[in-house]
């Protein structure tokens, strides 16, 4: 299935897909969720910004990495609508409690 986009036409679909490849490596690295200190997501349509930042608040909304969205002119692939890109310390997530990380 890696050759091949899935949910063409979806990119709050296609975030679900890269975020669950991007965090699978971590956690194969023996990271987690909480480890990613940034993230950066590729668009190539303005109108796809608020279904792909549900989708990134939805599994960082705890995290908080710090995050940039940038529009681009296209990807490799012409049915991919976002790419994303995330950067990860293994071993240095904070315990966390409802308001944000403990110091």
């Amino acid at each position: 299935m890696d050759d091949v986009v899935q949910h063409v036409g979806d990119a709050g679909a296609q975030m679900a897909v890269a975020l669950d490849a991007a965090l699978g490596s971590v956690i194969a690295l023996g990271g987690s969720i909480g480890d990613v200190i940034r993230t950066r997501i590729y668009l190539v349509d303005r109108a796809d910004c608020d279904p792909v930042g549900r989708v990134h608040g939805e599994r960082f909304g705890a995290v908080r990495p710090a995050a940039t969205m940038v529009l681009v002119a296209g990807l490799i692939d012409e049915e991919m609508l976002v790419e994303v890109e995330i950067e990860a310390r293994v071993g240095s997530t904070k315990p966390f409690h409802n308001n944000g990380p403990i110091s």
